[in-house]
């Protein structure tokens, strides 16, 4: 490791360590002031670097890259306002626990507080959105100094994994010449040979971080055992969850001894995949629940917050013990109705737990399992075609195994109503932490990076307008996609809300846009179709997944229209279910 001067040293060493710790890309927003990282990323031989020109952008496609394989992708930017175009997905990588470092570039100390150019106070820019925030000592080629600098390097990596995993911030300081082509002297001849730990560090991390999992002792767990074991309705629920790779063969284990059904979030990660086969995994519940006049006496909770407004008022009600699940010991539950939390490790609670109960199905399990498929059975009957079939043709026709991102807010509400379990192996994801529609397309484009799986993003027509810069990393990050553009014209979402029926809801809250989405596909290189019928749809998505390059098939609907679908297949449904219960 050779360097003309201390800036080029820093970034050498901040990039091999971070490759010595997993990292194996980085999202980089160009700038001057964070030229020494920006130029030691690109030349690391073990780091791909995605460039985009939109900070925001960036952020949300590091949080989607991330999702998809739990390591943070190092988000790069220049001093200034640019550092805070990435709070909203500092925000959302925070409450959905996604691992996210920030290396925001930073004009030296003297220059604070003078009116320097492109300066503001990035000092605890994120504030409690952060595990750690730390600004990172001045480069200079120190012995003890660059033994910091990999010391919190790793430490900041293990910290955005840790329970909860989330954003770690550090602010890099650097004063010119910020080029690696000046001779400073600032770096002696032979310092690196002189100091191999420092310039070198160590074969892996510099510093390993071994975190132990929570767990119950053996007195708790019996008294948990004895509850489960004692209950005549128990229910698991599966919320949603951004961990790469779910402990099934945990839930497995559990479910075999207890006998429970599951209700699984289709961001639970649980929904699809080949465990399906043999759990009775149940997806149809917000349809069917309000036929089932019998509440839970036990539930086993993983997981966020169910997407399920319904479902979770219906937990809201039971008169039942409920246990929420969380490592951390965080509160996920709004309806305040949950009697139990259990700080543990989910996966080692779920086998220990397994352990101690041994008993079968109920006929509270049967029940359900009836509803469920009844459920089914009398969806594929219906002929409507609005927003939510849209989005159940999608979670049935995804290729498998491919990853399906899908937008806030309807779309993945349709998508918990309408997406039936099914043995592929999709791995399902969603920025449920703040629920926002900032972001969709770059989140569900660096998901797309990290794999080599087919990558199908549904998104609404005012998500795909707010992010519709994210859109150059098609190109730039070379992501493939197909993309399902839910065109209702704005604001579908509000006709749920007592607002609907007053004058102001047209202009301030539906929104209608009147925007001709045709020419992003030109703008941006990707091919674009519009498809106004299920068959033209069908026809459509099956090409574009079979296909390299990205599609945009766009489908038109009626918001108030679907709305009404929606209300009118909702109170079918209930009269049907209910009459098969009476």
């Amino acid at each position: 490791m050779t360097a003309p001067n201390v800036n080029t040293l820093w970034g050498q060493v901040v990039a091999d360590e971070l490759a010595k710790n997993g990292v194996d890309g980085v999202a980089i927003a160009p700038g001057s002031r964070s030229t020494p990282l920006t130029v030691a990323f690109a030349e690391h031989p073990d780091i791909a670097t995605f460039s985009h020109l939109d900070e925001r952008s960036a952020a949300f496609f590091a949080l989607g890259r991330a999702k998809r394989t739990g390591t943070p992708t190092p988000l790069v930017c220049t001093s200034g306002t640019a550092t805070a175009n990435f709070h909203p997905a500092v925000i959302e990588a925070s409450q959905a626990r996604v691992p996210m470092l920030l290396l925001t570039a930073d004009r030296p100390p003297e220059l604070q507080d003078s009116g320097a150019n492109q300066t503001v106070d990035q000092e605890k820019l994120y504030g409690d959105a952060v595990r750690q925030y730390r600004k990172l000592p001045e480069p200079e080629a120190a012995d003890r100094k660059l033994r910091s600098l990999r010391t919190a390097l790793s430490r900041a990596v293990a910290t955005s994994r840790g329970t909860p995993a989330g954003p770690v911030h550090l602010d890099c300081p650097f004063r010119k010449p910020l080029e690696p082509t000046v001779d400073t002297s600032e770096v002696p001849d032979g310092w690196e040979r002189d100091h191999p730990l420092a310039a070198e560090g160590r074969d892996g991390p510099f510093v390993r971080t071994t975190r132990g999992e929570p767990t119950l002792t053996d007195g708790e767990l019996d008294s948990v055992a004895a509850t489960v074991a004692a209950a005549d309705r128990g229910l698991i629920v599966c919320g949603p969850v951004d961990t790469p790779r779910p402990e099934r063969d945990a839930l497995h284990a559990l479910v075999a001894a207890t006998g429970f059904p599951v209700l699984a979030d289709p961001v639970s990660r649980f929904r699809f995949g080949p465990h399906t086969a043999d759990l009775p995994i149940l997806g149809g519940y917000d349809g069917w629940l309000p036929a089932l006049d019998d509440p839970p006496d036990v539930v086993i909770r993983f997981g966020n917050s169910p997407t399920s407004k319904r479902l979770r008022n219906w937990l809201g009600e039971a008169d039942a013990r409920q246990f929420v699940v969380d490592p951390a010991g965080g509160w996920r539950e709004a309806e305040f109705r949950a009697t139990d939390l259990l700080v543990a490790d989910p996966a080692r609670l779920a086998r220990d737990l397994a352990a101690k109960v041994d008993r079968r199905g109920t006929a509270y399990a049967d029940r359900l399992a009836a509803l469920e498929a009844d459920y089914w059975d009398y969806l594929g009957d219906a002929d409507a075609f609005f927003e939510g079939r849209l989005v159940g043709e999608v979670a049935a026709l995804a290729p498998d195994p491919s990853t399906v991102f899908v937008s806030n807010s309807m779309p993945v509400r349709d998508l918990d109503r309408f997406g039936r379990p099914r043995e592929a192996d999709l791995t399902v994801l969603a920025n449920r932490g703040a629920s926002g529609i900032d972001g969709i397309t770059s989140t569900a484009l660096g998901a797309g990076s990290a794999t080599d799986d087919p990558l199908v993003l549904v998104t609404g027509d005012l998500a795909y307008y707010h992010d519709m810069n994210g859109l150059l990393a098609v190109g730039r990050c070379g992501v493939d996609a197909t993309i399902v553009l839910v065109n209702n014209d704005g604001g579908g979402i509000f006709h749920l809300l007592p607002i609907e029926g007053h004058e102001t809801f047209e202009g301030q809250f539906r929104t209608p846009h009147g925007l001709d989405f045709a020419p992003s596909g030109e703008l941006y290189g990707l091919e674009f179709a519009r498809t106004p019928t299920r068959e033209a749809f069908r026809e459509a998505f099956a090409d574009s997944v079979d296909r390299e390059g990205t599609q945009v098939i766009e489908v038109p609907f009626d918001s108030a229209a679907s709305h009404a679908d929606r209300e009118r297949l909702d109170k079918r449904v209930e009269r049907e279910l209910g009459a098969l219960e009476q």
